[in-house]
């Protein structure tokens, strides 16, 4: 699977698989003008927008999907394609990890795909913890319950499946097939009196329990009528067994259609749709929204790597002998000059002027070296020189506030 680099493609593009294999990657064309609209607001150029990184517009989609607006959708849109590729090799895993071989890559992309309402719904931000990492965990996590779920369907019976599944489970597959309000409820009310009265002590276990005899349906209905009248909010009719086994039927299928869904295309958006669409329509929230994120970000990155930076210089000065730490310190606290230094301690002037440039040049290295590493920032000759300037407000701040502590002790 070829990677995707650029930030328009990260969050538009959508996996196309031919022969069970990854084949390319189909562009959204309203996804990209929306990414492309998003990026000029806050940059002039490209070069600038694609500072911004992965995890921020991860963020900002998140935040939109969030806030039930009329974007909801744009953004439920844009995290698909951005989890594209988690879900890929986590479909990968799949086929490795279980042993169920009527199931390829690319059912498994799907039945992940799919599932990603609930890998949202799960996902907290304030654990610190980014996207694409939690859904690392979260897509195959939710994979193997998907397929546990699929082998209690294979292997009951509509009956048995009826009487083995949760309230929970039949609320929602009733809601996902589409069905009324006031039909969830009839259902729902059938499949309660349909539980309480068929019984599980029956030969071959709770999977194999066959179709209820005409008297055991006659019994359901006759409870149904009976329950409506207070358990339904609505005025309804009598039913006779026949509805009420029609209902449970369908019901069944319901079940099995939502613990086992059918594969379907890919997430790929028709780009034949009216331009006019919601994906072009601009919320009036949104440029507040990421103008508060970018602060938040930048506020946050800022404050990580005074941080990190603090910890780096504080470990090398640490490991510079005690000879060269009594010279920064009566430099940078004392504000003694290398004439001074040299009557204090009783060393030559080549002694103190090596210390204070070898002294330096540790920690300056130090920070480079965390630039490079943690950063990935490739260092120039002129970010040098900024560094070394940065180093030294360190150094004047650091004896500072360590001469004000001691002063007041």
């Amino acid at each position: 699977m070829r990677p995707r680099l650029e930030i328009i493609e990260i969050f538009s593009t959508f996996a196309q698989l031919e022969a069970d294999r990854f084949s390319k990657w189909l562009t959204e064309v309203k996804l990209r003008r929306s990414m492309q609209n998003n990026l000029a607001e806050i940059a002039n150029n490209q070069d600038q927008a694609n500072k911004f990184t992965e995890n921020f517009w991860a963020f900002y989609w998140y935040k939109i999907w969030r806030s039930n607006s009329h974007l909801s959708n744009l953004a439920k849109a844009h995290l698909s394609a951005y989890l594209q590729e988690t879900c890929y090799w986590a479909a990968e895993k799949a086929i490795a990890k279980f042993a169920v071989f009527q199931y390829g890559l690319a059912d498994y992309f799907q039945m992940g795909i799919a599932e990603l309402e609930t890998i949202l719904q799960g996902y907290n931000p304030d654990k610190s913890t980014a996207l694409k990492t939690y859904a690392t965990i979260a897509f195959p996590s939710r994979l193997k319950d998907l397929l546990r779920q699929r082998k209690e369907a294979d292997i009951c019976t509509n009956w048995g499946l009826l009487r083995k599944v949760s309230k929970k489970v039949v609320l929602e597959a009733l809601q996902n097939a589409g069905l009324s309000p006031t039909q969830v409820a009839q259902y729902r009310l059938a499949w309660t009196c349909f539980r309480m009265l068929y019984l599980q002590n029956q030969p071959g276990g709770i999977q194999k329990l066959p179709q209820p005899n005409r008297q055991l349906w006659e019994n359901i209905a006759h409870l149904y009528n009976s329950e409506r009248l207070s358990q339904l909010t609505f005025p309804t009719a009598e039913c006779n067994w026949e509805m009420i086994a029609e209902w449970l039927n369908k019901t069944t299928i319901y079940v099995r259609n939502y613990l086992y869904p059918s594969v379907s295309s890919l997430y790929v958006y028709n780009q034949d749709e009216d331009s006019n669409s919601e994906f072009d329509i601009k919320d009036p929230t949104s440029e507040s929204l990421l103008a508060d994120i970018l602060a938040q970000e930048e506020a946050q990155n800022r404050r990580n790597q005074i941080s990190q930076m603090n910890d780096v210089l504080l470990s090398a000065l640490e490991g510079l002998d005690s000879q060269s730490q009594r010279i920064l310190e009566l430099y940078y606290q004392q504000g003694m000059t290398q004439q001074q230094i040299i009557q204090e301690l009783k060393i030559s002037q080549p002694t103190v002027s090596r210390r204070l440039l070898k002294g330096r040049e540790s920690l300056l290295k130090a920070l480079i070296d965390w630039s490079q590493k943690a950063q990935n920032i490739s260092v120039s000759s002129n970010q040098i020189k900024d560094m070394s300037a940065a180093l030294e407000e360190w150094l004047r701040i650091y004896y500072a506030k360590s001469s004000f502590k001691a002063s007041t002790v």
